[in-house]
């Protein structure tokens, strides 16, 4: 994820970072760019038309489609944003709940080897939860002299919740907590894979491809009609002003399309690896 200063606006505007809209925009900018000059010099040069063409008149069709284009668009960066911020919500809540999970096992267990257990483990489900979100591999994880061995065909995550689960159990079996302190344990227990599967919803569930494909496309032909109208109006300059246009509109579905999945390895994805180790970082202060 970019850390940035919001409050700098010098670097926001003339630094180009790896990820910004206009390095990913530039080849199709100066496509669009060659189009529009050629468009002008047809219209202005070749064909010669005069300020009388019904050319002319499909300006009038971009003023009425700019709002829907806009509401379009609009839709579609809030829609992404409010999947990037669920994720986020859903990531603060898994920090808190194995918080709470560490604290409670560190007022209730004795057993110097248990806490020890328990260390490796909590913050074990968020490493693996994050690898897993981002198809990353998780192979076996060494605690001491025993392995934690992950199968890679079967859901990894729950895989670890439930060795979560069998330890707490036995403590209870054993005698060690209560069945008042198991039902306590619970709801943090519970917490893991609940915001397991959430996760999991937003990663398996894109925007519609109809939709995603349609907006597109009306960029793509809205964009490619503006000098045919235009060129009376600005001449040569139409082609910066079609391609500044191209590159706002063009811009916004970037930027929706990076942050829908926000659990990808784009640079404006959650920190899920940072924020796993955040939780390692805590629960070991904690334990």
């Amino acid at each position: 994820m970019v850390q940035y200063n919001p409050k700098d606006w010098i670097t926001f505007i003339f630094r180009f970072h790896k990820s910004d809209t206009f390095r990913k925009l530039l080849p199709m900018m100066v496509f669009i760019g060659l189009y529009s000059a050629g468009i002008c010099y047809l219209e202005v040069e070749y064909w010669k038309l005069s300020e009388n063409s019904h050319v002319k008149n499909i300006s009038i069709m971009h003023g009425m489609l700019g709002f829907v284009i806009s509401l379009l668009l609009a839709y579609r960066t809030n829609t992404a944003y409010d999947r990037w911020w669920e994720g986020r919500k859903l990531w603060g809540a898994l920090v808190n709940n194995s918080r709470n999970l560490a604290i409670k096992l560190s007022g209730i267990l004795k057993d110097e080897h248990d806490k020890k257990y328990l260390r490796f483990l909590i913050p074990t489900y968020a490493s693996v939860l994050a690898k897993h979100l981002s198809n990353e591999e998780v192979g076996q994880l060494l605690f001491e002299n025993t392995e934690l061995k992950i199968n890679l065909e079967k859901h990894r995550p729950n895989q670890v919740a439930q060795v979560i689960f069998h330890k707490i159990n036995d403590l209870y079996v054993t005698g060690k907590i209560s069945g008042e302190q198991l039902i306590i344990l619970n709801t943090e227990l519970q917490s893991f894979t609940e915001v397991c599967g959430a996760c999991e919803r937003i990663k398996n569930t894109p925007i519609p491809y109809s939709y995603s494909a349609f907006i597109k496309k009306f960029i793509f032909f809205y964009v490619m009609t503006l000098p045919f109208g235009y060129v009376f109006n600005l001449g040569y300059y139409v082609v910066p002003v079609v391609v500044f246009i191209f590159y706002v509109l063009a811009s916004l579905e970037l930027i929706a399309e990076e942050i829908e999945d926000p659990f990808g390895s784009d640079a404006n994805d959650l920190p899920t690896n940072k924020i796993a180790a955040n939780i390692k970082k805590h629960v070991e202060e904690i334990l």
